[in-house]
């Protein structure tokens, strides 16, 4: 089982660099970053302040400052990175990183971001078939010398992508949970699936994810399955104890050490192949290095 680490967008450029070389140097699998353009205000939420690095730039930078962590994004949104330029950036990074970039990509979602800087995002079955045109169009162009498509959303001509990826091929993360056509778009075209779940979740969608690849003809164990929580681990009881009770609106990952490894545990048993540690419940980077630590020193051997 792998393990990686996500440092919110939120992080200084220092910060993130830090949080990073630090991940590699004790062990962790990977380094995500989000590709959103300001903190999300819910869908009829206005314009927020508050710092947010752009995710493709923060990528290039690590993919120059680290050498082993896989590098990837939780997700990039076609609605706002047309797929033939985020082909070509993603072909630059893995060139940057001698081939460590995972590309993840979805749909899109966030209002806030699409309202103010002009963004269509679209109805669900607008962005869905937008990006199932998109995910052909990088597929092409990371895998294939020349790429032509015509599509209601996107037309590319007898397009080149050179230097080409390192890797053959470029591994692709498709992520979302919707069951009907996201995961099902997954089955047919990803090599890595990702959602937020809990361990019972994760044991639904995975039975969602193998009929649909049993629909298309395709091994569901040609993908990867990927998932996020956040992470409240710690040997306070006192302090776990104010947050066991709250909802945080997301899957969580909540316990002592010999908790999260029972929770972790459940994850590998429903078919986890990584999981994902976001550091939006950590206050600062020190923290995060602390706690991050504290799991790979008391949770992550029992998974070696």
């Amino acid at each position: 089982m792998r393990f990686s680490i996500w440092p919110g967008g939120h992080r200084s450029w220092d910060d993130l660099l830090s949080l990073a070389q630090h991940a590699e140097a004790t062990g962790w699998d990977g380094v995500y970053l989000a590709d959103h353009f300001m903190p999300d205000t819910g869908p009829d939420g206005p314009t927020a302040d508050g710092p947010n690095l752009e995710c493709w730039s923060a990528l290039a930078g690590l993919a120059a400052a680290t050498q082993r962590v896989r590098l990837g994004t939780l997700v990039s949104s076609v609605t706002y990175r047309h797929p033939a330029v985020l082909a070509k950036i993603a072909a630059a990074i893995d060139n940057i990183s001698a081939g460590r970039l995972l590309l993840g990509v979805g749909a899109g979602w966030q209002q806030n971001e699409h309202t103010a800087y002009g963004l269509e995002l679209g109805s669900v079955k607008e962005r869905l078939d937008r990006f199932e045109e998109a995910v052909q169009v990088l597929l092409g162009l990371s895998r294939e010398p020349r790429t032509t498509f015509t599509g209601e959303y996107f037309t590319v001509t007898d397009a080149p992508n050179q230097p080409a990826p390192v890797q053959q091929p470029l591994p692709l993360l498709i992520g979302g949970s919707g069951e009907k056509r996201t995961m099902r778009i997954a089955a047919r075209f990803a090599d890595e699936w990702n959602a937020w779940t809990t361990p019972e979740l994760m044991a639904q969608k995975q039975a969602v994810l193998a009929r649909h690849c049993d629909d298309l003809g395709r091994d569901r164990h040609e993908i990867t399955v990927s998932t996020q929580a956040l992470l409240y681990l710690s040997t306070d009881e006192s302090w776990l104890a104010k947050y066991r009770d709250r909802d945080p609106g997301r899957p969580r990952i909540i316990g002592t050490p010999a908790e999260v490894v029972d929770i972790v545990a459940a994850y590998r048993d429903v078919g986890v192949d990584e999981l994902i540690l976001p550091d939006f419940t950590m206050s600062s980077a020190a923290l995060a290095r602390d706690v991050y630590d504290l799991f790979m020193t008391e949770v992550a051997p029992h998974f070696a």
